[in-house]
């Protein structure tokens, strides 16, 4: 380069003030060299237009570009690379003026190239990336390193990994970022055993092992299995003297969470001397996907005293662990702290946020962040929508799922499957198989989380035809798939086709677990089936280690009580080993009552007066047995318990399905537009009840005191 004295001053000037980013002196340069007549100079405008661009200031970079007269490939190549260093936002404009260079006859270069596969890389612009491919070859560019290493980050953004792989294959060279690039690319992929062979490639080369590589490699391993090669990789950085570097340490900490080896995560993370706080996240996190959510929250806290500032990813974590033990209160201050932070905006905040609402029951605080956003995503409807069905506000949950329709959201897998379990919750048949054809429509398959909804909707809504038909079209079933259907049986009155079905399960192979042996004794006890019941209970434990739980044992008591086995449901209850609280004393109760078995009805009643029960039924039912009994004086001592300790009598509720409404009623409520005409024709049928001598039997009429 042959510059005249005082353009080799402009120029030295231009390049220091470039180095220093000083863009007031940059400008004062700028303004003199157009003073001085001197911007005509090609390499003094290339110069300027590098200065600007690397300050940032694409803008003026462009001004001064297009006053260029004569461009060579160093102006284009200031201005491209300018813009693909801006992410995203820049590289629309790097592939428009690769274009423009192209039409205008100059030839690019491997700088060139460099800054057109980064710009593809962000846009995961394949097909544009192929056709600047094609010229590179042309031009034996390819061939340069960090092109060949533009080229391979550019196929693995956009997914194409075995593209990626043939070129890291062709390289001549290859340096840290191309070893590196094509780790993280099949990390990304979920590719762990091809991401560590070409570690192990790596290896074999005696390439230097720098940071780069070890937190691409370790990216990848995110299962139990993986956690050995992990350790190797542990072993290469202590090795190698890379623990000191905080990326790799936090990398560490990370693979150790995801592979479930919360042990070795900790031990790595209180080895780590400057922990930031993706560290912290990275433990916290941990904790909280593995369900320590206790000790999450725990480090959080720590985290807080030590006055480390959190990340969005350590406050979704924390939430996260709020959200698995409906910790309602913990949750609300990590709320107020949020909004402190000014995280509160971003979408995966607000989601989890309305997620710990939800799952806490609080759906009144969840809707609210829902409705602060002006266009909630998917992920967030599915949220809301998941929230209201958990929650037993399942009209809520099909008004919003009607909102997602009108407004052209399209819906994943989860949003149908929360939606079809609102079906189910209120027996809403017509209403599910509309959804069921919403699902065929949207393309969804009889995956898993779909298929298990369906055939469970089907048979609570009594259509166990439908539920089998779907249950059997399913390529893949997990347990939960089996316990929908075998329940769907088992409630609908089926009892032996349910235990047929449990059979079958067993012979394909697949281990029971807690939920499917309460739907087999539920089915014992609808077929009043009291050795079946005794030997299924036993199996729990003998043949498969799982311990019974109160629903189990609140079977076993419903089982003898159908059978009208008080005194050996009694008998079993108190020898209960486990804290059942009042629920088997209050079956037991239902039962007496039933059989007219007062005296022991009265016993039941007693031990549930004894533990303080503020179920409203209990004193109705033992209230209505004193009555039978005569014991006024009783009866009395059972009113002034149920007013003494504030017992009100839960309002009974209904409903019912009409052309593809849900008909909601509840006692005392006169809302629905048509409360009239249902009253005076509830007057005709208990007129003509009574006319053909119908009588209410006299413990029903006994409970009238508490309407």
């Amino acid at each position: 380069m042959h510059l005249p004295c005082e353009n080799q001053s402009f120029y030295a000037e231009i390049v220091e003030y470039t180095r220093q980013k000083s863009l007031c002196k940059g400008r004062a340069l700028h303004a003199l060299i157009v003073k001085t007549s001197k911007s005509s100079c090609i390499f003094l405008a290339n110069s300027l237009v590098n200065f600007y661009a690397k300050c940032g200031h694409l803008h003026r970079a462009k001004l001064v570009f297009e006053n260029i007269q004569n461009k060579d490939v160093v102006s284009w190549n200031s201005l491209i690379n300018g813009y693909s260093q801006q992410g995203l936002t820049g590289s629309c404009f790097v592939m428009e003026l690769f274009q423009r260079m192209r039409a205008e006859n100059t030839f690019p270069n491997t700088h060139t190239f460099c800054g057109v596969f980064t710009a593809a890389s962000y846009l995961s612009d394949a097909l544009a990336g192929r056709q600047a491919h094609t010229l590179a070859i042309k031009s034996a560019s390819s061939y340069d390193v960090f092109v060949g290493s533009s080229l391979v980050n550019m196929y693995c953004k956009s997914g194409l990994v075995v593209e990626a792989h043939k070129i890291f294959d062709r390289m001549p060279e290859r340096n840290s970022v191309s070893w590196s690039t094509m780790i993280s690319g099949y990390a990304k992929q979920g590719m762990a055993s091809e991401a560590l062979g070409i570690c192990r490639l790596m290896r074999t080369e005696d390439e230097n092992d720098n940071e780069f590589v070890f937190t691409s490699v370790l990216s990848c391993l995110v299962a139990p299995e993986v956690v050995d090669s992990g350790k190797q990789i542990h072993c290469l950085a202590v090795k190698n003297g890379l623990l000191t570097i905080i990326s790799v340490a936090n990398a560490l900490v990370t693979m150790y969470s995801r592979c479930g080896s919360l042990d070795d995560a900790l031990r790595t993370f209180e080895l780590s001397g400057d922990k930031d706080s993706i560290t912290w996240s990275a433990m916290i996190t941990g904790y909280a996907q593995s369900g320590d959510s206790f000790k999450a929250l725990k480090l959080f806290s720590k985290m807080h005293f030590k006055e480390i500032k959190p990340t969005q990813f350590t406050l979704v974590g924390v939430l996260n662990a709020c959200s698995n033990i409906a910790a309602l209160e913990e949750g609300k201050q990590v709320h107020d702290y949020m909004l402190k932070l000014g995280f509160e905006s971003q979408i995966f905040i607000l989601t989890a946020l309305v997620d710990m609402y939800a799952k806490c029951g609080s759906t009144v605080d969840a809707r609210k962040g829902f409705d602060s956003l002006q266009e909630p995503d998917t992920v967030l409807w599915t949220s809301m929508i998941g929230g209201y069905v958990q929650n037993g506000e399942n009209e809520e949950a099909l008004g919003l799922y009607a909102r997602i329709q009108s407004q052209g959201i399209f819906p994943n897998d989860l949003t149908m499957a929360s939606v079809l379990k609102a079906c189910s919750n209120l027996a809403a048949l017509e209403q599910g198989k509309q959804v069921h054809a919403r699902t065929l429509k949207y393309g969804f398959t009889l995956e898993v989380s779909i298929g298990s909804a369906l055939s469970s909707m089907y048979a609570k809504c009594g259509s166990l035809e439908d539920g089998n038909l779907v249950f059997r079209k399913m390529l893949v079933k997990d347990i939960v798939s089996w316990n929908a259907m075998i329940s769907g049986l088992s409630h609908n009155g089926c009892g032996n086709d349910a235990l047929e079905l449990f059979e079958e399960m067993l012979a394909e192979g697949l281990k029971p677990d807690y939920v499917t042996f309460v739907n087999i004794l539920s089915a014992c006890s609808h077929m009043g089936s009291v050795e079946s019941g005794w030997a299924y209970f036993n199996m729990m434990f003998d043949d498969f280690g799982i311990v019974p739980g109160v629903e189990h044992y609140a079977c076993m008591v419903d089982i003898l009580s159908r059978a009208g086995k008080l005194n050996e449901a009694k008998e079993f209850i108190e020898s209960a080993t486990i804290n059942h609280g009042m629920c088997l004393w209050h079956i037991l109760l239902g039962a007496c009552r039933n059989y007219r078995n007062y005296e022991l009805g009265a016993y039941a009643g007693e031990k549930l007066m004894e533990l303080g029960s503020k179920e409203s039924s209990v004193y109705v039912l033992l209230a209505s047995i004193y009555t039978a009994l005569g014991r006024l004086q009783d009866l009395e001592r059972v009113m002034g318990l149920m007013k003494l300790r504030g017992v009100i009598k839960d309002p009974g509720c209904s409903w019912i399905e009409l052309k593809s409404q849900i008909h909601v009623f509840v006692v005392g409520d006169h809302g629905h537009p048509h409360i009239g005409d249902i009253r005076a024709e509830i007057r005709k049928l208990s007129k003509q009840m009574k006319d053909e001598g119908y009588k209410p039997s006299p413990d029903l009429a006994s409970l009238t005191f508490c309407g």
